[in-house]
């Protein structure tokens, strides 16, 4: 039963840790895309489909982060999407660069974090989830 009632705890954590970071996401995101202020000069070479996608994706998490603290199964799905979507926006900032395009360095540390992050919780609401799935005799 300890074992049970650490993973709920676990599950607890990382979901207010997507909730947290979906808050944060739209805050930083927001002040840059609507603001004409503080936060877009300090943003420098932002590359657009990023910081859009990136804005788009915080009401993703805090929608899976709900998800994950109500235990619902589709949720899980949603992290790996969302773990998914966040490599592939990756990669297309790679090719940007490549290409020469302008950007900021702290725009690759941030995309690293995020693909990581999201892995990360894609990762343990897998786990959980498979975890939580009844064995044959369980029927």
């Amino acid at each position: 039963m300890m074992a049970h009632s650490g993973r709920a705890i676990w599950m607890r954590v990382i979901s207010l840790i997507a909730i947290g970071f979906g808050l944060l996401t739209l805050q930083e995101g927001g002040a840059v895309l609507f603001v004409d202020g503080a936060a877009r000069q300090a943003a420098g070479h932002y590359v657009p489909f990023v910081l859009w996608f990136n804005f788009l994706a915080g009401f993703a998490y805090i929608v899976a982060g709900v998800g994950l603290w109500m235990r619902r199964r589709w949720a899980m799905w949603l992290a790996v999407a969302i773990a998914v979507a966040s490599a592939l926006v990756f990669l297309a900032f790679g090719v940007h660069v490549v290409l020469g395009g302008a950007w900021e360095r702290r725009t690759a540390a941030a995309m690293t974090l995020r693909t990581l992050v999201w892995a990360g919780i894609a990762a343990m609401a897998w786990r959980r989830s498979a975890a939580n799935v009844p064995t044959a005799r369980e029927h």
